[in-house]
């Protein structure tokens, strides 16, 4: 297997996600800068254009971060990352999607549409003026996350999973762009001191 790697906190959820599974691949590096990405022979191979994507041993390609942590931990269930019954696995689904769709998405477009336009107003379509409204939205359910996490180590009790991989990698990354975690989240922030002190968080 091969991963397609680049800047941006979509490969590193996956980058981190492998290391706590204690898994090396070889990987690619991608210019999504230069819109490599965005070329022909990347979109043969990853018709969406982004990074990550993981190649398989069989030329076979998965791209979505959430889907490709999936994979790996199928292949690799131990330490389990989604979890090791029905019920554990449907805990970190459920908590991902509310991660991903409410918190993810509108702080990766609040960039997009501002900070990042630049590099995305030719790669598809922006919307400057929703921006502001993005970020706060983001806020909004962190907000939210934050009274849900009292008394909790990770998001979804006393066990690490993707879900808490998935939200590091974001609000991480745009903490030192343009959307600065709110310190008085004080469960947020604890948090995310716990999770940056982990060896992952360096991968």
């Amino acid at each position: 297997m091969k991963l397609y790697n680049s800047i941006g906190p979509n490969p590193r959820v996956v980058r981190m996600f492998m290391a706590e599974k204690g898994i090396d691949l070889p990987m690619e590096e991608v210019d999504i800068m230069a819109g490599v990405n965005r070329q022909s022979d990347y979109l043969q191979l990853n018709p969406s254009g982004q990074c990550p994507a993981l190649e398989l041993d069989d030329g076979g390609v998965l791209a979505e971060i959430t889907v490709i942590c999936e994979y790996l931990e199928d292949r690799h269930p131990e330490p389990a990352l989604i979890g090791a019954t029905a019920e554990e696995k449907a805990e970190t689904r459920m908590w991902t999607r509310r991660i991903d769709l409410n918190i993810c998405e509108p702080m990766a477009n609040g960039f997009r549409y501002s900070t990042g336009l630049k590099m995305f107003q030719g790669r598809m379509r922006c919307i400057p003026q929703a921006a502001d409204d993005l970020k706060a939205a983001a806020q909004d359910k962190l907000q939210w996350l934050d009274q849900q996490m009292a008394g909790k180590s990770f998001i979804v009790g006393e066990r690490l999973t993707l879900a808490d991989i998935l939200l590091f990698g974001f609000i991480d990354f745009f903490a030192g762009v343009d959307q600065p975690i709110d310190q008085s989240l004080a469960n947020i922030t604890a948090w995310h001191g716990r999770m940056q002190a982990r060896p992952s968080a360096t991968a």
